[in-house]
């Protein structure tokens, strides 16, 4: 069944369709216990080949000595073949003006009590763990730790976490990622739309990605990425300030892109935000709750997504909206309730007068939107 709402028709950029929709207004004091990266969560299998102890290669893991080249040399030390580097527990500081660059074939081993931290810088960019062109890597547990708090500069939003470009076969899991001057986790391509290369069967599995300064979660062109048990909470500092956004623009597609059983909370901006170029998104078995924007927001052409079994739930602006330019959309088996109630809360004086529009301010589907399906979903007052 094709659905529209009594939308005007929103066409052009995602902060066109932004301006025209509901405004944002003051965040809500949420209280946002975060959800703990699950020790328990299953890893890959093993690399094989040899490990390296970073210790053995000079890192201290005191809080002030800086670990980056230690940490590094133990990376190098491993053969092309493969193997393990591990961090035990402690405190290292990280120069994220010369990241850590991972290989291809290896694992980075953290304990749970093991941190990698930045130490402040003034760039606009920076990363603390680079994966580029690398093929089969895994980084596993530990805590790393931006230096937004920190920064000695203004300006730039791409102090990065971990960040993933035109590499294959990556796994992140039970990692705990927060406090970037720009995004906890990039997961793109490198090169221009005609020869750009992407990332692809990129897994992210009990990961937290919170307190980051511009987003969570970022996607850029990709072509397989599979994100379960994760949570992305409390994005604020620079626009969009979302919990994930999928926004390759024009440098390539991103597309089979999947969320399962994550929780998307207390962004600053939207919970998930979908751009041009993006296809093929499945959003299963989640929450997204408590963010100051759109729960999940479509526009720009994106196409071929299913939102389902979700609780969509106190979102600032609308819980699901789709701009004129989506096309093929399922919205099936959804809880949506609570959601535009900032712009409600200043429209009317009894929210008991809201439940004849209800649906109106859970979803929302712009005139022009194509093929959209919208079935068995629970609207709450």
């Amino acid at each position: 069944m094709k659905t529209a709402g009594p939308a005007r028709d929103f066409r052009g950029t995602r902060r066109g369709f932004l301006r025209a929709s509901l405004w944002l207004i003051a965040p809500l004091a949420l209280p946002l216990d975060l959800i703990p990266a699950a020790v328990w969560a299953r890893p890959p299998d093993e690399p094989g080949g040899p490990t390296i102890d970073v210790r053995d290669k000079g890192a201290r893991g005191d809080g002030s000595h800086d670990d980056t080249a230690a940490i590094q040399a133990a990376i190098d030390a491993l053969p092309a073949s493969g193997g393990t580097v591990t961090i035990p527990d402690g405190n290292y500081m990280v120069d994220a003006s010369r990241p850590l660059e991972l290989r291809s074939n290896m694992r980075l081993q953290m304990t749970p009590a093991a941190t990698l931290r930045a130490i402040a810088n003034d760039l606009d960019r920076s990363y603390m763990i680079k994966v580029w062109r690398a093929d089969n890597v895994q980084i596993i547990g530990g805590r790393i730790v931006g230096e937004r708090a920190g920064h000695r500069g203004t300006t730039g939003e791409w102090g990065y976490g971990i960040n993933i470009q035109a590499s294959n076969n990556v796994s992140v899991v039970g990692t705990h990622i927060s406090d970037c001057w720009g995004d906890g986790i990039w997961i793109g391509g490198l090169g221009k739309r005609a020869s750009v290369v992407v990332s692809t069967n990129v897994t992210l599995d009990h990961v937290v990605s919170t307190n980051n300064r511009r987003q969570g979660l970022s996607i850029g062109p990709v072509r397989g990425v599979n994100v379960l048990h994760s949570t992305f909470s409390n994005t604020n500092g620079t626009k969009p300030q979302a919990g994930i956004d999928i926004e390759p623009q024009g440098q390539g597609p991103a597309s089979d892109i999947t969320f399962s059983d994550c929780t998307i909370t207390g962004n600053q901006g939207s919970g998930l935000e979908m751009s041009k170029n993006v296809s093929g998104v499945v959003l299963k078995r989640c929450e997204v709750r408590g963010n100051n924007g759109y729960g999940v927001l479509a526009g720009g052409g994106a196409n071929q997504i299913t939102i389902t079994d979700n609780v969509i739930a106190d979102n600032g602006l609308v819980g699901v909206a789709m701009a004129a330019t989506a096309s093929d959309v399922r919205i099936t088996g959804n809880t949506l309730t609570g959601n535009s109630a900032r712009y409600l809360r200043r429209m009317v004086s009894s929210l008991s007068s809201l439940r004849a529009s209800d649906r109106a301010h859970n979803l929302r589907v712009d005139q022009a939107a194509r093929n959209i399906t919208v079935s068995g979903n629970r609207f709450q007052p």
